[in-house]
């Protein structure tokens, strides 16, 4: 274990009751009288991940002093909605490798990766109801409809080397950013919080999940693949201008952007450790790098409107640790 993810288990440990309690949630309404779907739904929820979706809406409502048994049920939702898109996702990437094993298109075929995904989103809109509250209800439709919008941009943008680092965040902010986003305004909703701190959870939620995804576009370029447990270069294998080949190219020599651009818009990794080698020498994971730290400390900046209490020193340790973020 790194020190980065020893310290992010120090603060979900605030939340380990909590957690076993959504687990129990998301075992229970997993259930289906069609065999396949819990097995790959099963097979993809067993894979494991930090659930840092599910661990937000928590430590946000512990931080507002909510304690009351919805915010199991939502926290298994906005896992179940996270599911469903990593399901899709790996169909359209066409990836083969998440979390070090075969993704479950991959065990499983397409067909059933997206049936089931359909599955758990249908799930999932069966339990926000339990809450019987149209508020809650409107955040996570709203964020499950930019969610696909995001997909859908991510998708138009493929292949494309002219995308520029607002439209780089305006997928991300879409696609990864809205599911923190919602997951920490369900809890400042649950709690009753004031409309201004409520915006302060949410706007905690997106900047977090911000830092979050543009790390992980270092990663593609600066990380391990047996730690990451994906294929380094899957980014550019499909066509992805993420924001380390976007300064890159911003940075380069003439011969280097046209290197990168070839790449992007063929999807060609002939030439990936070039690539790697072109986005480290001219500063572009330093440059991808600062623009996660000044999301992390957005986060942390609207962490700190909290009450004062260790699960609000919590959302703000895991801003701060996504910067040593190395899987």
């Amino acid at each position: 274990m790194t020190a980065s993810s020893a310290s992010t288990a120090s603060v979900l440990s605030l939340i380990a009751d909590d957690m076993l309690e959504v687990d129990a949630v998301i075992a229970h309404r997993l259930g289906s009288s069609v065999p396949l779907v819990g097995q790959v739904s099963q097979y993809i929820i067993s894979a494991g991940g930090k659930r840092l979706r599910p661990a937000l809406l928590l430590l946000v409502s512990a931080a507002l002093g909510y304690h009351g048994p919805h915010r199991f049920t939502l926290a298994a939702v906005v896992e179940f909605i996270h599911t469903a898109t990593l399901l899709h996702d790996d169909v359209v990437d066409e990836s083969t490798l998440r979390r070090g094993r075969a993704t479950a298109n991959e065990n499983f075929g397409n067909p059933a990766s997206v049936l089931v995904g359909d599955f758990l989103y249908s799930r999932a809109f069966q339990m926000m109801l339990d809450a019987n509250d149209m508020r809650i209800m409107a955040i996570l439709a709203d964020a499950t409809n930019v969610i696909a919008e995001g997909e859908v941009l991510q998708l138009m943008n493929m292949h494309d080397a002219s995308l520029d680092e607002a439209g780089y965040l305006r997928v991300i902010r879409s696609k990864t950013a809205k599911l923190f986003e919602a997951s920490a305004r369900l809890g400042a909703v649950l709690a009753g919080a004031s409309p201004a701190i409520e915006e302060a959870c949410a706007s905690y939620g997106q900047a977090l999940g911000t830092a979050f995804q543009v790390i992980d576009d270092v990663l593609d370029y600066d990380g391990d693949a047996q730690e990451m447990g994906k294929n380094l270069g899957d980014d550019l294998r499909e066509g992805k201008a993420t924001l380390p080949l976007i300064a890159a190219m911003q940075r380069g020599s003439a011969s280097q952007r046209d290197l990168i651009r070839h790449a992007i818009e063929h999807g060609a990794v002939d030439e990936l450790d070039s690539i790697i080698r072109i986005v480290r020498e001219t500063g572009a994971l330093d440059v991808t790098r600062s623009a996660a730290a000044a999301e992390a400390q957005r986060a942390i900046d609207h962490a700190q409107r909290l009450p004062a209490n260790q699960h609000a020193e919590g959302l703000v340790q895991l801003a701060a640790q996504l910067l040593q973020r190395r899987n």
